[in-house]
């Protein structure tokens, strides 16, 4: 496989997702240190990978526009590139197209009835709990590649860091109590109480409850994010806490991912902005409900996740379909109290 000189990674969807891939983009480059590396995926999504040093170049896909038009421009742009191997990481009817129209002599992805033959090598899942790591590992065992890196990472900038710093910064100009003199001294803690399906959900009651005793017994600033479609739940929020916190607008990605790594601590739902907490090195909480933490949280401490015990877990629904005292049971045992804990652990604060 020495002889392999221009490879295509592509994790088509979705962002936490996309991040999820870094340590196996960086592992492929340990493999190969003279090889062309390329990264195929959303548009949206690869704009985390721009500075990786692993790659020599990100190749968007615009799901904006028609596949009848954006499909071709992609076949030509990697037919264009003669890749020697493509691992497909997604591995749906699109990209299987896709990779199988590259031209590239090792096709990788997962086999699959109605698709598989479109691919050179085709992985069959062992059936092993694994997390999201090890699985997308298992795509490049054919080109050679062993699972010695583990890490997520992103790359910013030392402008996109210090914007984002005096952003921050700027939310809370205003109040007196966050003067200047005492930044430093205040822990800057984000919130996000969305999440893409409403089972993965923690209730806004105690969202706002746990920014409540932030702001009062750590003296912290908290500042609440969101996703395009979570303005009135961050309002909310911020309204029932009856606390000093602050509502970001919705970001472009790299700005979120700067906004991120300028925190103490990151407490959200599991969601995609968790990965990119987590790899820009902000200490993550991850509250978990539906999904299952061993594959969605493949992090070493002093991140966390934080699941209840029940008995339908894991589910895996979008939408809970439990009824009355049931419903939502994974999200409503898990208190305030229990949460705040552990952000007081990791800021080594006691009582």
């Amino acid at each position: 496989m020495q002889s392999i000189k221009r490879i295509l990674l592509s994790r088509m969807k979705f962002i936490g997702d996309v991040v999820l891939t870094t340590p196996v983009i960086r592992a492929v480059r340990e493999q190969f240190p003279e090889a062309y590396i390329a990264y195929l995926g959303d548009k949206e999504a690869v704009s985390l990978l721009e500075g990786n040093p692993c790659l020599n170049e990100i190749i968007p896909y615009d799901f904006s526009k028609p596949s009848l038009f954006e499909s071709p421009r992609v076949i030509f742009q990697l037919r264009k590139r003669k890749f020697d191997a493509v691992v497909d990481l997604f591995s749906n009817p699109r990209t299987a197209l896709l990779m199988y129209a590259s031209g590239a002599p090792i096709r990788i992805g997962k086999k699959s009835e109605g698709r598989g033959n479109l691919y050179t090598h085709q992985i069959e899942d062992d059936g092993k709990p694994k997390s999201a790591i090890q699985f997308h590992y298992q795509y490049v065992k054919p080109l050679g590649v062993e699972p010695t890196q583990f890490n997520t990472e992103i790359f910013l900038t030392d402008i996109e860091k210090r914007e984002a710093k005096r952003f921050l910064q700027w939310q809370f100009e205003s109040d007196e109590s966050c003067a200047p003199q005492s930044y430093a001294q205040q822990p800057i803690i984000g919130i996000n109480p969305g999440a893409t399906w409403p089972a993965k959900i923690w209730l806004r009651e105690r969202f706002a409850g746990l920014a409540f005793l932030l702001t009062k017994h750590l003296n912290a600033r908290v500042v609440l994010f969101q996703g395009p479609k979570d303005k009135t739940l961050a309002e909310e929020v911020a309204k029932l806490s009856l606390a000093n916190v602050s509502v970001l607008p919705v970001m472009q990605l790299r700005q979120l991912a700067a906004a991120l790594s300028q925190l103490s601590l990151y407490i959200t739902n599991d969601n995609g902005t968790m990965h990119i907490a987590v790899a820009t090195g902000t200490t993550t909480i991850g509250i978990f409900g539906p999904g299952e933490e061993n594959i969605w949280f493949p992090y070493s401490p002093p991140h966390l996740a934080l699941r209840k015990n029940v008995p339908c877990h894991p589910c895996h629904l979008d939408f809970c379909n439990l009824p009355g005292d049931e419903y939502m049971k994974c999200m409503k045992k898990l208190s305030v109290d229990e949460v705040f804990l552990e952000v007081k652990k990791r800021l080594l604060v006691d009582g």
